[in-house]
């Protein structure tokens, strides 16, 4: 099949996170397993753009600030969908990452007029909003792009629930999980060595970057040594975890890094002793995949859409959204190593049964047979 993949931005500082490695990964399994893929997406920081990452071909364009001040929400990308356009009957079908903005939205609607079969997957990205961009948006976009759609992949009930809402019920869904290619486990049993506390994601409000400095301040008030480091691109919150850095005099001890290509994700984890995100309310982390593909034991918050999966493979520990709570878990795994690495394997085993990128790859292949009415292989054709 020759399939494209659009996804809002990709920058060499994975500024838009999870939806960028979910495509790629998506795109380089398809790949392997003898598809024609091209991820098209607006770009920038790059110089030149590449027409490659990780040996998957790229169409990237310059990304254009549509409407200041609300984000990745006012990126466009002209260039890109006027070569949708031109090219989307070269594609048997269109995989969009969807999310309420000027890149994905004029791309998914460009692809149906010209009617090339497109599947959409938000994210997470779009639920009720109350945001007066929202509304129109939704009414002239949004709305006909989810109900036209062949498939609407989601992540969770949730999410499900909330695409529904936004869209009404009669959308075509099916339940996709964001899955990760292996990695090469750490070496859990290294001895000798200060155990490093990581946050690694983008530092966004929703990521409650401030909740793992003050989580770090308490720890290190009384008397734990090991080592607690930030790293990701700042959306808005480095700022505040910076200054109270400064306020408690941590400087020692909690390091903002700045970001980190996405190459380096896996190594970077692998240095670590347990992975914590506190965010609130995250869909289905990518970063807490990848940690615990790598075998980390990880802390999240109960409305993280993967703590189930934690909870229930004991991969780590879950926990309430409040300072306490979260404070409690990381002292516990602190306090005892064989129960953080035990966990760790938990989480690596976890990863590889359930959200291996060949579950997923037939997933996608499944579904893109049933949209464009092929045969899988050794089957007749479904519809």
């Amino acid at each position: 099949m020759r399939i494209l993949h659009v996804v809002t931005l990709i920058s060499p500082d994975a500024a838009y996170g999870g939806p960028v490695r979910v495509a790629l990964n998506q795109a380089a399994a398809l790949q392997d397993r003898g598809h024609d893929v091209v991820v098209a997406a607006a770009a920038r920081g790059f110089d030149p753009l590449p027409d490659s990452i990780g040996g998957v071909r790229v169409e990237l364009f310059e990304a254009r600030t549509r409407i200041p001040r609300i984000g990745f929400a006012g990126l466009g990308a002209a260039g890109m969908t006027r070569w949708i356009g031109d090219h989307a009957s070269e594609f048997d079908l269109v995989h969009v990452h969807l999310a309420r903005d000027f890149v994905t939205l004029p791309a998914a609607r460009v692809c149906l007029k010209r009617g090339i079969p497109v599947v959409v997957q938000p994210h997470g990205m779009i639920d009720f909003s109350s945001n007066l961009l929202a509304k129109p948006l939704d009414a002239f976009w949004t709305r006909p792009v989810l109900r036209s759609a062949s498939t609407v992949f989601h992540l969770t009930p949730r999410e499900s629930r909330d695409l529904r809402g936004v869209a009404g019920e009669s959308l075509t869904m099916c339940e996709l999980n964001n899955g990760v290619p292996e990695a090469i486990p750490r070496n859990a049993s290294a001895s000798g060595q200060q155990p490093e506390v990581l946050f690694l994601a983008r530092l966004h409000p929703r990521k409650r970057p401030d909740m793992f400095v003050r989580m770090a301040q308490q720890l290190i008030a009384e008397g734990y040594g090991a080592r607690f480091s930030l790293v990701g691109p700042d959306e808005g919150a480095r700022s505040e975890a910076e200054a109270l850095i400064a306020e408690f005099g941590l400087e020692s001890y909690v390091r903002c890094e700045g970001h980190l290509d996405s190459d380096h994700t896996a190594s970077r984890l692998r240095k670590a002793a347990v992975y914590v995100l506190p965010a609130v309310d995250e869909p289905y982390p990518m970063s807490v995949l990848e940690a615990m593909a790598v075998g980390l034991p990880v802390v999240v918050t109960d409305t993280c859409g993967l703590a189930p999966l934690v909870e229930e493979t004991q991969s780590g520990i879950v926990v309430g959204p409040e300072l306490e709570s979260l404070t409690n878990a990381v002292r516990g795994l602190l306090d005892d190593p064989r129960k953080a690495i035990a966990m760790g394997e938990n989480a690596r085993r976890a990863v590889s049964e359930r959200s291996g990128m060949a579950s997923v790859t037939d997933v996608l292949e499944r579904t893109y047979r049933r949209v464009l009415g092929l045969a899988a292989e050794g089957s007749p054709a479904t519809t």
